[in-house]
């Protein structure tokens, strides 16, 4: 259960005012349809998040022990320091595709995610508490917590919460999860 909660917790907060808001209030502005942007994002995420959590419990398999704990809090500690910088509108994201706007989401949703910090975040979380589905879920419930008002709520979410609080308190919730494995790995040794 600590799995799903503190990935739905790190996720929601880390996601607002992230690219992928961005582009789900883009989508929400150009097509004004919300359920296939909602299902669209639904989908995306759930392919996305699962193959990373399975590349991060892949990848926990073959580091153990104190060098393990080490590079998985460094790696969280810079997600902290990553979650400060603003990320930027992608340009173009609102496209138009001939599958309509369930596919148009379902790509541009998937493609943006590519590389995001929840994107590696998902990867992270699951190398830590080595459960893929847990994580997948809990991620992709955190990615629908804060895109789904953004498509209800459009340009008007982004302007509830500033930014600057929203990147600092996502910088200190990774730095805490960070520190809390570095030095729970200092203490195995």
């Amino acid at each position: 259960m600590e799995a799903l909660l503190t990935s739905t917790a790190v996720v929601a907060i880390a996601e607002i005012g992230d690219k992928t808001q961005l582009l789900a209030i883009v989508l929400a502005a150009r097509f004004r349809k919300p359920l296939p942007i909602v299902l669209g994002i639904l989908a995306a995420t759930l392919l996305n998040h699962a193959l990373a959590a399975s590349f991060g419990y892949l990848i926990a398999q073959w580091l153990t022990g104190r060098t393990f704990q080490i590079v998985l809090g460094v790696a969280f500690l810079a997600m902290a320091a990553w979650a400060l910088i603003p990320d930027k509108e992608d340009e173009g994201a609102g496209g138009r595709s001939a599958g309509g706007v369930f596919l148009t989401t379902l790509v541009a949703f998937f493609l943006v995610e590519i590389g995001d910090k929840t994107q590696i975040a998902t990867s992270l979380l699951a190398a830590r508490f080595q459960n893929v589905a847990l994580v997948t879920l809990g991620t992709t419930a955190g990615m629908m917590l804060a895109n789904v008002p953004a498509v209800f709520l459009g340009e008007a979410a982004t302007r509830i919460v500033p930014m600057k609080f929203v990147r600092t308190a996502a910088a200190v919730i990774f730095a805490a999860i960070g520190l809390w494995i570095v030095f729970a790995g200092v203490a195995i040794a």
